[in-house]
């Protein structure tokens, strides 16, 4: 019997790096400067997340409020649903190093 070499397949591309389990989700407001500041850091250090702009929407800030348990911004959602509510960048850069993100 012979078997043909298997070709392993790519685990992350740049064109799979918006695959859930890499999400990075961040509830904000531009007016807020802690959300600018977290959306600077994240586009800085190239790493993909979803923004939810509480002003556009701001019915997805009960979502925010479930998830922190707080009303204040930025809320940032991790892969592992795990978040950090208005959140340093070392605390943002330490997070997203337990992920291979950063």
């Amino acid at each position: 019997m012979t078997t043909e070499p298997s070709t392993p397949e790519p685990t992350t591309t740049p064109e799979t790096t918006d695959a859930p389990e890499q999400t990075v989700t961040v509830y904000g407001a531009d007016w807020c400067g802690d959300c600018r500041r977290t959306k600077a850091q994240l586009d800085r250090l190239e790493v993909p997340y979803t923004y939810v702009d509480l002003v556009a929407t701001p019915e997805a800030a009960t979502d925010a409020h479930r998830i922190s348990g707080r009303t204040n911004i930025p809320v940032v959602v991790y892969p592992d649903g795990s978040h950090q509510v208005e959140p340093s960048n070392l605390e943002v850069a330490a997070k997203l190093h337990l992920f291979g993100l950063a």
